[in-house]
């Protein structure tokens, strides 16, 4: 459960940053997006010890929830890192506007 709660916490930041970005608040993006990256990093701390416990032989069964784990995982990387994207073209965008 601490990997879906950490992977959730690293989106909603992520989410959050880019919500920020839109309102030109930069230093919030970026609070969140710091945020985001360390939840990212609990959540990945614990995958690590989930594979490191496995061994690659099968030793943690695959349950339901380890996969919706792992999906939130994934989801949550993929969203910081397009947020990530999109911060950067708003702050190019404000800085032609503001020309």
């Amino acid at each position: 459960m601490e990997l879906i709660i950490h992977a959730g916490e690293s989106r909603s930041c992520s989410m959050e940053a880019l919500r920020a970005a839109r309102a030109n608040d930069w230093a919030l993006a970026d609070q969140h997006l710091t945020a985001a990256k360390m939840a990212a990093r609990e959540a990945h701390l614990i995958q690590t010890k989930l594979i490191g416990a496995d061994e690659g032989v099968g030793k943690i069964p695959v349950s339901l929830i380890l996969v919706h784990a792992q999906d939130h995982l994934m989801n949550a990387m993929l969203c910081r890192e397009l947020t990530e994207e999109l911060i950067h073209l708003h702050r190019e965008i404000s800085v032609l506007k503001n020309r």
